[in-house]
């Protein structure tokens, strides 16, 4: 079992940065593939980025590449990601995701556990 909470989100204006963060308890937090979703309102959830166990291998959709970063520290149970250049269509709540697949999928059933979310608003 793994729980994961995220926080961070905020309020924020166009162009602004931010960094969230997810930290998980329980056992073999390494053994997960992360990925960060996000819903908007009316919205399916939509893949954003993902990392791979080890931290050897990340995929980003194609609205955040260049724009987010997504790491991990497997020391600290934490995955991170640092969003740049935010822009109002970044509005949603960010979720984090641990699955068991080596690599990061960008579907959302293909993980097992999800934390409860942070709201990230972005103002024009």
């Amino acid at each position: 079992q793994v729980q994961l909470v995220e926080s961070g989100g905020g309020l924020m204006q166009a162009g602004d940065s931010l960094k969230l963060s997810c930290a998980a308890s329980g056992r073999t937090f390494s053994a997960y593939a992360m990925g960060w979703f996000r819903q908007a309102p009316g919205k399916e959830r939509e893949f954003v980025s993902g990392i791979s166990q080890s931290g050897g291998f990340t995929h980003y959709a194609d609205s955040v590449k260049g724009r987010f970063t997504i790491s991990r520290d497997n020391a600290k149970n934490t995955v991170y990601l640092q969003m740049n250049s935010l822009n109002p269509e970044d509005t949603a709540v960010y979720y984090c995701a641990a699955g068991r697949a080596v690599r990061p999928d960008v579907r959302p059933h293909e993980y097992d556990y999800w934390g409860q979310g942070t709201q990230v608003t972005v103002s024009s």
